[in-house]
């Protein structure tokens, strides 16, 4: 059940809109959507994908002038670390999103309120709608009332992410096809030993790194590979 009321949400997010059915659109996940045709009613998706691309452009400045010594790879990694699924779903539970999405009976059932992936499409969605509502400059403003912190918080740690987790949240947007990571070689001897490690997405090679462990060079593969998409994202 939805238990929406406009003014407290509004105040809860921080932000006013001046065209609420922006908000009532970022809210509306695919399944509600879908079990209401007749009604014309649209889903969040659109407003996700821009929201996207607003988190990520804000993102990237910020950690460029912040801090200039850092190099591209760890601007990289730092950036998944802060925009990952799981802090955006920890941002949504903090601004009571669940509680105010528009679901499907069958995603209400199953625990949509809940869920990472939809917790983290509707926050990324409110960011595309203060984008459209209050132009790209009020939108910077909105993303980092909340990156700011998330990124000092994250930064001291963010080089042990766990790039594998984070691959396959970006692969799972757009794929079902699962992840395979192979040991393709060995080198030195037993004492000083070193794995190279393939990570394969439908039967293509995402990335290649190596470790000291079959376990780091997983991860270091699924950095290559992470780093690899990010990069063609920004430049399409």
């Amino acid at each position: 059940m939805n238990y929406l009321n406009l003014e407290e949400f509004e105040k809860k997010l921080g932000y006013h809109f001046q065209d609420h059915n922006l908000l009532l659109l970022a809210l509306t996940h695919s399944s509600y959507a879908n079990e209401h045709k007749k009604g014309g009613y649209e889903n969040n998706e659109r407003l996700e994908f821009l929201g996207d691309a607003v988190l990520d452009m804000v993102v990237s400045e910020y950690i460029y002038r912040k801090f200039p010594e850092m190099p591209e790879g760890e601007m990289t990694k730092l950036r998944a670390a802060v925009v990952c699924e799981g802090s955006l779903a920890g941002l949504s539970r903090k601004l009571g999103v669940g509680r105010n999405l528009f679901l499907g009976k069958g995603e209400e059932s199953t625990g949509g309120r809940t869920r990472e992936s939809i917790l983290a499409d509707a926050f990324e969605a409110i960011i595309g709608a203060v984008c459209i509502d209050g132009g790209i400059d009020a939108a910077g403003k909105y993303v980092m009332q909340f990156m700011q912190e998330q990124i000092a918080r994250t930064k001291p740690g963010f080089h042990n992410i766990d790039c594998k987790t984070h691959l396959q949240e970006v692969v799972q947007k757009t794929s079902k096809v699962p992840l395979q990571y192979t040991i393709v070689d060995e080198k030195g001897p037993d004492h000083n030993k070193v794995f190279v490690a393939e990570v394969m997405h439908d039967g293509k090679v995402l990335g290649q790194g190596s470790g000291r462990s079959k376990k780091e060079a997983e991860q270091n593969a699924a950095g290559v590979a992470l780093e690899k998409i990010l990069h063609s994202e920004a430049e399409a």
